[in-house]
């Protein structure tokens, strides 16, 4: 037998075993970064070039969130305001104030800010803003209470799962157009069932569960 197979056979064994020890911690580490709160980006916080409060902007002044975000219902994407949008108020209000010396210099130099994106969906996940908004989703179910933080940050997970749950039982989350940007509103679980089963069978909701309605 010794003839037939080379003396390093025998040690064939140990590495297949190691070799699926290493294959099996690899595929492990993938299922919790990828599936977890890691990749969800839960928690990021950058700082950026400007201090800006949605606190004071949207909740204490209630500034309607398509003020800055004037896109949101037409197109794919969420727009970050431009630096004449802010000094559309801020010509007038804490003109000088040093903190706000960025916003001056870009507007009047006609270069953006480089503000630092937040929240993003893998290149492989296509997502349009207008779709969800128009049909009744809010922007705090999938951003939180964005309109409570001093520093905006990653509230909730974009995984997969996260949507998959809306997509399943989309009557759970979706409201009247009209309430879309009440940012503080809420219904009773009772209410919100009826309402939201009845819009979908209004608008016609197809919240489609098929894999190429997000990986196109």
């Amino acid at each position: 037998m010794s003839d037939i197979f080379p003396k390093w056979t025998n040690k064939l064994p140990g590495i297949v075993l190691a070799g699926l020890i290493v294959l099996g911690g690899v595929v492990s580490y993938g299922v919790y970064y990828y599936f977890g709160p890691s990749y969800g980006r839960v928690g990021y916080q950058p700082i950026q070039p400007v201090s800006f409060s949605h606190a004071i902007h949207a909740d204490q002044l209630g500034l309607d969130c398509r003020y800055c975000h004037n896109g949101v219902e037409k197109s794919w994407f969420s727009n970050i305001p431009s630096s004449s949008t802010c000094m559309n108020c801020h010509n007038q209000i804490l003109a000088e104030d040093p903190k706000l010396e960025l916003v001056r210099e870009s507007y009047n130099e006609g270069e953006p800010i480089e503000w630092v994106q937040i929240h993003k969906t893998p290149d492989y996940v296509y997502f349009n803003h207008a779709v969800h908004v128009n049909r009744g989703v809010s922007c705090v179910h999938c951003h939180g209470e964005i309109h409570k933080m001093d520093e905006v940050y990653h509230a909730k997970s974009f995984s997969m799962g996260f949507c998959l749950e809306c997509h399943r039982a989309p009557e759970n989350k979706i409201r009247h157009p009209k309430d879309v940007y009440d940012l503080d509103w809420t219904t009773t679980k009772e209410n919100q069932l009826t309402q939201g089963s009845q819009f979908v069978h209004d608008w016609k909701v197809n919240s489609s569960q098929n894999c190429s309605a997000c990986h196109r």
